[in-house]
């Protein structure tokens, strides 16, 4: 039975004249677009998949990914592809059975948040083969601005101005692609946006906006544009057809490419809160009929996107301000808390509650909160590494691989997630006993797997509890999700039925064979050493985050995410760390989202802790390193201990066989997405 606090968020609602069944809203995410994703116009039936299946586990309006008007790739208009519509139509009544309502979002584009790659580098470098490419891909065209503004990853870059005739076109093209969304029986739209930095918003920006046409200079001009988009939806379909923007209430941001973390006092460089609250009353008279709401922009992309790193429900206090100065409805998103976002309802301070990763991560977890199974749901951990993770340090574009960019919204902790075909339980035609060496994440969401299809895993961990060296990794105090996924996780094994046997070092996993069929080997990595004059002095992150006596000031050797991380941990601690990279930037391997290391690199600057870039430890002795700089001048650093950060070994155990399996970081350092998607990968193929 669900816990009464819970309550107000079953209780229905209205936009416009639709109503909605309950206060939980599944915000849009790049990846799951009706109509594809940056790809050719069609109708995406592994995006419907999910939609739908999430409309079946209770989300009360959902919203697919954005759809820009004019495709990205080959610059088609929606609105001409009818067949699409046509198949969305056909759709459309199986979602309608489950209750939920459907809000199509519809973007002008990304302007200068156009996330620019290697790829596209060269081809704007090389007018040729930018040339040979435009038809498919305009890149001049897809970042586009309200002015020439630089782009967010790759400054170089500036955008040109859209030109009169081209917006124009554009709020024409918004009008004839709601109408046909209308007449296939979707409920409403969404406009993306007055937020996040994205082309409408850079219109709105004063600081991104330096035209003198009717698009630019005042506030009424600078607002003019999701003005007339509005506007000409209702046209095309009538006033009773509900038109809801995506908005941040204030962007969060000190400059270009510079966010402000929170707590940290700063000039606001986008909207403020004084435009806020006259802006939101004004695009409410020209006729949003419901404001989905955040903060930031992509300058300071942990505000929509926030990683582990920021709290629960960063975005509600300006979200329940700005809800006085409006009379529709008003959602609020951004690491949301149930609890809280149904007392604030209750309160009547907040109409709705955003979520979006957690909808990625466990697609039933509304089923099981409305089943009071809430210690069942299966935490998202903000990390980005399968949904999206863009990247980005000094001096690139975006390092995320092109098939990763095309293929968002996918889920580090649970494969199945917008791959459904490529991912699913199958069961076993010859159901095998199974030892899994190693109770790390790896080993567990082996057995896991295994367990599923039929099989017998036998988990075996060498230690006194499962987890691994991810029970460091959620040693901090700001990862309270991965604390609970741990605990996720251990639940999900006893419940499963899976034997496993702590303290139960396994030295020859070939010793294995014979009394199980197969054996896979999950034992993790060792930590990298280096030939540095007193190198054996360092520690490790489980002896600096679970021991004793590290002290005041401490240095770490290497500036990756993880001593990142650390090093933030022990400055709320109130010590002094002092961060080493011999790279240009911080947290420069590929795979963590902009988001999350773009928080990291802002809140460590804020908290004043020392970054030595370009430079390298030359020695370490008791009480001291002796640091080489980037300019070969050295020099010394007092210090309490030294941290050993420059990485991880695999470290597998045994010969390989062909009963002998590895799993995760014993075949090749990386991240849980790697490690997950792993062992769902061997494990499908016993």
């Amino acid at each position: 039975m669900m816990d009464a606090k819970y309550e107000p968020l079953f209780t229905p609602w209205k936009i416009g004249n639709v109503e909605i069944k309950n206060r939980i809203v599944q915000c849009s995410m790049g990846g799951t677009s009706l109509f594809g994703w940056l790809e050719p116009c069609h109708f995406d039936k592994e995006a419907a998949h999910h939609i739908l299946n999430r409309a079946q586990e209770n989300v009360g309006l959902v919203l697919p990914g954005m759809q820009c008007v004019r495709d990205t790739m080959g610059r088609r208009w929606l609105y001409k592809n009818e067949k699409m519509f046509r198949d969305l139509e056909k759709w459309l009544p199986d979602f309608h059975k489950t209750g939920a309502k459907l809000f199509v979002q519809l973007a002008a584009g990304f302007g200068r948040s156009m996330a620019i790659n290697d790829l596209m580098v060269k081809m704007l470098q090389h007018k040729a083969l930018g040339t040979v490419a435009k038809p498919f891909l305009d890149i001049q065209y897809a970042c586009a601005s309200a002015s020439e503004t630089p782009n967010r990853w790759y400054p170089e870059l500036k955008s040109r101005p859209l030109t009169v005739e081209e917006i124009q076109e554009m709020v024409d093209a918004f009008g004839r692609t709601a109408k046909l969304l209308r007449q296939a029986g979707v409920d409403g739209v969404e406009i993306h946006a007055v937020h996040e930095g994205y082309l409408l918003d850079q219109f709105t920006i004063a600081n991104m906006n330096y035209r003198t046409d009717a698009y630019g200079g005042s506030f009424e001009n600078r607002y003019r544009f999701p003005v007339e988009i509005v506007q000409c939806i209702h046209r095309y379909c009538g006033d009773d057809f509900p038109v809801a923007l995506r908005y941040s209430v204030v962007s969060k941001t000190k400059g270009f490419g510079q966010g402000a973390v929170p707590g940290e006092e700063f000039t606001e460089f986008g909207r403020d809160m004084p435009e806020s609250e006259r802006a939101i009353k004004h695009l409410q008279d020209a006729g949003y009929a419901m404001f989905n709401c955040d903060n930031g922009t992509y300058d300071a992309w942990y505000w929509p996107h926030p990683p582990t790193y920021m709290a629960k429900n960063c975005n509600l206090a300006e979200v329940e301000h700005i809800k006085q100065f409006t009379d529709m409805p008003v959602v609020c998103a951004g690491k949301m808390d149930p609890a809280t976002a149904a007392a604030e309802i209750a309160a009547g301070r907040l109409d709705a509650m955003g979520t979006a990763r957690q909808n990625l991560v466990d697609p039933a977890w509304v089923t099981k909160l409305m089943e009071g199974r809430e210690e069942d749901i299966k935490p998202c951990i903000g990390c980005h590494n399968g949904c999206f993770n863009f990247a980005k340090s000094e001096g690139t574009a975006n390092t995320q691989s092109l098939p990763d960019a095309l293929h968002l919204a996918r889920c580090a902790l649970t494969p199945p997630t917008m791959q459904s075909k490529k991912y699913k339980i199958v069961p076993a035609r010859s159901p095998r006993k199974v030892a899994v060496v190693g109770g790390g994440i790896g080993g567990m969401e082996c057995a896991l797997v295994l367990k599923k299809r039929g099989h017998t895993p036998v988990l075996f961990e060498k230690g006194d509890k499962l987890g691994g060296l991810y029970i460091t990794a959620a040693a901090m105090s700001f990862k309270d999700a991965d604390k609970r996924l741990l605990a996720w996780y251990e639940r999900e094994l006893s419940k499963a039925g899976v034997e496993v046997r702590l303290n139960a070092p396994v030295e020859d996993p070939a010793a294995l064979v014979g009394d199980f069929d197969e054996v896979i080997v999950c034992t993790g990595s060792k930590p990298k050493t280096l030939p540095i004059p007193g190198f054996e002095k360092t520690i490790t992150f489980t002896q600096l985050l679970l021991g004793d006596g590290a002290g005041d000031r401490v240095v770490f050797l290497g500036g990756g995410q993880s001593a990142c991380e650390a090093a933030y941990e022990l400055s709320l601690q109130g010590k002094h760390p002092v961060i080493v990279e011999m790279a240009d930037d911080l947290i420069t391997a590929p795979g963590t989202c902009l988001a999350n290391s773009s928080f990291l690199r802002d809140v460590l600057a804020f908290r004043k802790v020392p970054v030595y870039l370009q430079s390298t430890i030359t020695d370490i002795r008791d009480g001291a390193v002796t640091v080489k700089g980037k300019d070969g001048s050295t020099f010394d650093l007092a210090c309490d201990s030294v941290v050993n950060a420059v990485g991880f070994d695999p470290a597998p155990l045994g010969e390989k066989g062909s009963h002998i399996h590895r799993v995760g970081t014993c075949v090749a350092w990386g991240n849980l997405r790697n490690v997950i998607w792993n062992a769902w990968d061997v494990c499908m193929k016993i």
